[in-house]
């Protein structure tokens, strides 16, 4: 009896820990805890199909990889006529005279060795060259670039505070964003867009900006633009500069970004901090162009392009272009996640209306409501007061998945309510089972405690086998659901393996001890308990 008691006990402590994870979820001022979060098809939000320009990725490595060659090729002295990106990503190089050509094969079996060598011809003392990255490794750079992308667009994301944001890959470059409860979606979308490429350039001062904004862009030099727009009269307005194309500097050695608030104009500004390397490349490179302007760029737009007065030590940096709080504060999340190795398209959007989620809440409760009461109904009329018994584990059963939920903080989604109503049909049929093994050993004229212990022992068998094929069920659900970007498949495969959990307990531990308690009360009496029992 006391084993009986302290049975009972766990069962409402229980039932109170679950009672206690439900109440923020009705109204949080009851208790500062953890609450069901709803989905995006239950409280509106956005859903956004990203596709990661992977092609693009590459071309940037073969950019650096350029960029590398003629450094070395200016360290060593070594004239060149031609060296640039063509069709695509093959590297074109043309080198006169034998003793250049046999010094740039030594540097490029040396430090290029991953490249690929397409074509190589001799016209008298001229070299010409095409080289490129193998397949293997181009392919290998698009994976690397889809998965960095993803773990930027989550960083940027945390950062901006959406609670549950649902972010996963789908194919080999496409990211499915989901971000329930968002309002600001076109802030959103610009701040998950946005490359954060942040990079260092010198303007070019020795050629003719007009002509340069005319066509006539000097070797080695590009023309971008800086965009304010007039707070006033809300006009753009684009101011061209001329830059020279090499990057002295760029965000990959960044630590922080924050926003400040200028002194002197009173309007925020983003304040950089750069690691050790960082610090001592932005000192050397002011050190090395005191009076020169050096121009900020962010994603090829010039922010800020300030003449270096001085050596800056410390490695500390500041953004300014009279930004908004709220500009500055995207920017500076950007920068602090990182820059995407390649920039993403958006190739679907769909904002969900909150009216749509309450709908669907409204009409799954219905459905939830009306499943239980028939259920309900059906156990009282057919197994009368072991019906009761069971109708108690089932509403203990809804109130432990609510508040498995709330405990897990899970995301509620309206296939997940689909589980849970499952779960509702599914949670009497271990009951169903273990009555009709009791009735089997009542009719056959047992004692009504022999009857319940050997309905319940020897239906377990049952019971546990097809609640573990259901579980397996629920784990490739869940599995195939993450893998290929079904949410909603996966949301079910959540809720209907806690019901089914939940169903072991309620079913097999509850069940059989209230059987127990209100039982032993009613005493041996046959006759009463075959009616009990509703045979």
């Amino acid at each position: 009896m006391s084993n009986l008691s302290w049975r009972v006990l766990a069962v409402f402590g229980v039932m109170i820990a679950a009672i206690i994870y439900v109440l923020p979820t009705i109204n949080p001022s009851f208790w500062p805890h953890k609450k069901i979060n709803l989905g995006l098809d239950l409280q509106g939000g956005m859903h956004l199909a990203l596709e990661v320009e992977t092609d693009k990725a590459v071309e940037g490595t073969i950019e650096r990889i350029i960029q590398e060659i003629r450094d070395f090729l200016r360290k060593d002295h070594i004239r060149y006529t031609t060296l640039n990106r063509i069709e695509g990503n093959r590297i074109l190089i043309k080198l006169k005279g034998q003793q250049y050509i046999d010094e740039f094969e030594k540097i490029l079996d040396k430090e290029f060795k991953n490249l690929r060598i397409l074509s190589r011809s001799m016209d008298g003392d001229v070299l010409t060259m095409q080289i490129d990255l193998p397949d293997k490794e181009t392919e290998q750079i698009k994976k690397l670039a889809t998965d960095q992308a993803l773990e930027t667009i989550r960083n940027r994301i945390d950062q901006f505070g959406v609670s549950e944001p649902d972010i996963r890959r789908q194919g080999e470059k496409r990211i499915l964003v989901q971000l329930p409860g968002i309002k600001d979606t076109k802030r959103a979308k610009a701040l998950i867009g946005k490359t954060a490429l942040l990079e260092f350039k010198l303007l070019d001062e020795t050629h003719d900006l007009s002509d340069a904004v005319k066509g006539n862009v000097p070797p080695g030099s590009e023309v971008l633009y800086g965009i304010k727009v007039d707070p006033t009269t809300h006009r753009t307005y684009k101011t061209p500069y001329l830059l020279k194309k090499r990057t002295l500097l760029t965000g990959a050695n960044l630590t922080d970004a924050r926003v400040q608030i200028d002194s002197q104009y009173n309007e925020p500004y983003v304040s950089i901090d750069f690691d050790k390397k960082g610090g001592r490349d932005f000192e050397r490179i002011t050190g090395e162009n005191v009076k020169k302007r050096l121009a900020i760029v962010l994603d090829n737009k010039v922010y800020s392009a300030p003449v270096i007065q001085e050596k800056i030590s410390g490695g500390k940096a500041r953004i300014t272009g009279h930004f908004t709080t709220e500009e500055a504060r995207d920017l500076a999340i950007a920068l602090r996640a990182g820059a995407l190795p390649a920039p993403v398209d958006i190739v679907e959007e769909r904002t969900v209306g909150p009216s749509l989620g309450t709908d669907s809440i409204r009409k799954g409760l219905i459905s939830m409501c009306v499943g239980g009461l028939l259920v309900v109904l059906f156990m009282i009329v057919y197994y009368r007061g072991s019906g009761l018994i069971a109708d108690f584990a089932l509403v203990l059963n809804i109130l432990l998945i609510a508040g498995g939920l709330a405990g897990f903080q899970a995301t509620l989604t309206l296939p997940g309510i689909a589980g849970i109503i499952l779960t509702i049909g599914m949670a009497v049929d271990a009951n169903i089972l273990v009555f009709e093994r009791m009735k089997e050993e009542l009719r056959a004229g047992r004692s009504l405690s022999a009857a319940i212990e050997a309905g319940f022992s020897r239906a377990w068998t049952s019971i546990r086998d097809s609640n573990i094929s259901t579980l397996i069920t629920c784990g490739i659900l869940f599995y195939f659901g993450s893998t290929f970007g079904a949410g909603a498949v996966r949301g079910f495969a959540i809720t209907l393996a806690l019901g089914v959990v939940i169903n072991m307990f309620t079913a097999i531990i509850v069940t059989r001890t209230f059987m127990r308690l209100v039982f032993g009360w009613l005493g041996e009496k046959v006759e009463s308990n075959k009616f009990l029992m509703g045979i």
